[in-house]
């Protein structure tokens, strides 16, 4: 059998390894395991889940870095660390006045979409009420866990990226879904208005 000067070292550092997993594990609660990251950790690359607005579509380039959100499940309890997680993942880069405007606008459009109250009010979106899709989501169970707004590019573009729980006409409670809804800037007599990119 052979050995290699380094062997000693290498056995320390395993047995640290080890010992730190270790403790990380006995630290869970009872009954819990750790959960790998969630799709609500960063912008998602992937279109949105299904019953979102269709002005969804694939979202810009993922942070550098991302934090690790609580476990599925946890209710508005987690809500608060999901919206910290984004933030850190995903900096800020618009003017607070045009951040707030956008997640009212981008709160809005969601519910609209997904339980079809105020689409009213949308209906360069979603056509006449008559021609307008049933909503797929019961208005009593739906909550915007965590929102941010960013650009999307150009000064003139934005993302808001929302993470969101729901229940579905078949009665599924499900909570981490990802919706990305765009828009643009326009400028009117000085007037600056976000407003929805249209459907793809």
């Amino acid at each position: 059998m052979t050995t290699t000067a380094h062997s000693p070292r290498l056995l320390v550092l395993s047995t640290v390894v080890l010992a730190v997993v270790g403790i990380v594990l006995l630290g869970l609660p009872a009954g819990r395991t750790a959960a790998p990251p969630s799709p609500a950790a960063a912008p998602s690359h992937r279109r949105a889940t299904a019953g979102t607005p269709s002005t969804a579509s694939v979202s810009p380039a993922a942070p550098s870095h991302s934090a690790t959100p609580p476990p599925h499940g946890e209710g508005k309890a987690g809500d608060r660390a999901i919206q910290r997680t984004l933030e850190t993942a995903w900096p800020t880069d618009l003017p607070v006045a045009d951040q707030q405007r956008l997640i009212v606008l981008g709160r809005s459009l969601l519910r609209a979409d997904a339980t079809g109250i105020g689409r009213a009010r949308w209906q360069r979106i979603f056509g006449a009420p008559q021609q307008a899709l049933a909503p797929a989501f019961a208005a009593a169970r739906f909550r915007v866990q965590a929102v941010i707004a960013r650009r999307d590019g150009a000064a003139s573009r934005a993302v808001v990226h929302l993470v969101w729980a729901g229940t579905d006409r078949g009665g599924t409670f499900t909570d981490g879904r990802i919706t990305d809804l765009y828009f643009t800037r326009t400028i009117s007599k000085g007037v600056s208005t976000w407003t929805p990119r249209p459907r793809h």
